[in-house]
């Protein structure tokens, strides 16, 4: 297949069609995404709380993003991927911003970064777009700052809210900023937003309005234990995979396994 490219996805987008983005963090990952037709991926910083085992995304580093997006590159070479810019990467100051988002484009094969801010970040965003570094925002929830808004929570249910993120998406788009993710507001208000952009819109939880949808793949396979409102399972793998471990530590114990076909001699 041919590379999908920022000017794949803007076609598609301009054409009427829905943008399919999943998170992906392993070569293998990216590469079932891709022969499902998925050739979207965010390499996204839930790489803490999905393999990493951490509570929420603040732990993680640049060295855990830069080893798992270049694995999801490794196994879908034709694919658009998003570097999500983890916490503190960019918050410092420009240079460091614009240095990290340099390493994770050079060293990974990453087609974009995206960060975690509105119109706070526009300068930054703009500063990125020109020097080269595509970049995907990121406004409404933003797990990045759990800590400061005391948990996971819808926002733009109230007209200032909403204002606001109405604000921080024109600012985004107009530093230059190729798409934004909408994460969980009210889905009229994503209309709206959606409505109001030349750029593309990428939804979680956000309804259906967007000009995409993008979720997290073990939400989407059932891998975790919870599953958010937002999300869909569309396969039971958790049980799957625990039952299949399960029948193999059986055989094992039980001196049946390896088996003589699984024997050399």
């Amino acid at each position: 297949m041919k590379k999908v490219t920022l000017t794949t996805l803007l076609k598609r987008k301009n054409a009427g069609e829905k943008l399919v983005m999943s998170t992906a963090y392993t070569a293998i990952e990216s590469r079932l995404c891709l022969n499902a037709g998925i050739d979207f991926m965010l390499v996204g910083d839930s790489v803490g709380m999905t393999h990493l085992g951490y509570a929420n995304t603040l732990p993680v580093t640049m060295d855990d993003m830069l080893a798992h997006t270049a694995a999801v590159r490794r196994g879908a070479p034709e694919a658009f991927v998003v570097f999500d810019m983890p916490f503190m990467s960019y918050q410092e100051c420009e240079a460091a911003a614009m240095h990290h988002a340099g390493i994770a484009m050079k060293t990974t094969g990453a087609d974009a970064v995206k960060l975690e801010g509105g119109a706070e970040y526009a300068p930054l965003v703009s500063k990125m777009t020109a020097a080269g570094i595509p970049v995907m925002g990121h406004i409404g929830l933003m797990p990045q700052r759990v800590q400061v808004c005391g948990g996971y929570k819808i926002v733009g249910r109230d007209e200032e809210s909403a204002a606001q993120v109405m604000r921080d998406a024109l600012a985004l788009q107009e530093a230059g900023a190729f798409a934004v993710v909408l994460e969980c507001i009210p889905e009229n208000l994503a209309k709206t937003v959606t409505e109001s952009l030349e750029i593309p819109t990428v939804g979680i939880g956000s309804g259906k309005y967007c000009s995409g949808q993008v979720q997290v793949i073990t939400d989407l396979l059932g891998l975790m234990d919870f599953c958010p409102k937002h999300a869909k399972r569309y396969l039971n793998a958790g049980e799957l995979i625990t039952d299949a471990l399960s029948a193999y530590a059986a055989e094992v114990k039980a001196g049946t396994f390896p088996a003589p076909e699984n024997t050399f001699q």
